[in-house]
């Protein structure tokens, strides 16, 4: 699946599993389960706790995501 059909949506992390896996809660209190993207991994962007971020929703699992970008 291309990136350009991913569904982009913020979000805030609420909780942190092992192995690099995150629970993020959208705007429409949804939550999914994210992970991080292979340039975050890349250039060692830390997620943590309580952090906003934009994740990238596909529309055939809408319970997964990958979590695109971090905000300040």
């Amino acid at each position: 699946m291309a990136t350009d059909d991913l569904i982009e949506m913020p979000g805030t992390v609420t909780d942190v599993y092992p192995g690099g896996v995150f629970e993020v809660t959208l705007v429409n209190e949804r939550k999914v389960q994210a992970y991080l993207s292979g340039k975050m991994r890349q250039h060692k962007i830390r997620v943590v706790l309580g952090d906003s971020v934009t994740v990238g929703v596909t529309p055939y699992d809408l319970t997964k995501a990958r979590i695109m970008f971090r905000h300040k």
